[in-house]
């Protein structure tokens, strides 16, 4: 893919990762947590849907120790199948 088929998404304090593929959301998500740190959200949500847990866990894992990550937790009942991500505001490890 070239720079000039690049589709640009609007950052909101939340992402949908149902329209990804699955071996494209690790670095979706990456992209997706500097940018929403660069347009000022401290904090944002990573929906991953239910399902078996499996992409909730890879996600865990990787916000697990993540430079841009204060801290995550699964998002309260209203929005099951998601994870709430508190983003540093400086973007470095304390």
């Amino acid at each position: 893919m070239q720079d000039d088929d690049a589709v640009r998404v609007p950052i909101e304090d939340a992402i949908d990762l149902h329209s990804f593929a699955p071996r494209d959301v690790a670095s979706v998500v990456e992209d997706y947590l500097e940018a929403a740190r660069d347009a000022g959200f401290t904090e944002v949500r990573l929906i991953h849907g239910r399902g078996k847990g499996v992409q909730r866990a890879d996600i865990h894992r990787r916000l697990r120790g993540h430079p841009l990550v204060e801290q995550f937790w699964d998002a309260p009942e209203s929005h099951l199948g998601a994870t709430m991500v508190r983003l540093r505001r400086d973007g470095a490890n304390p």
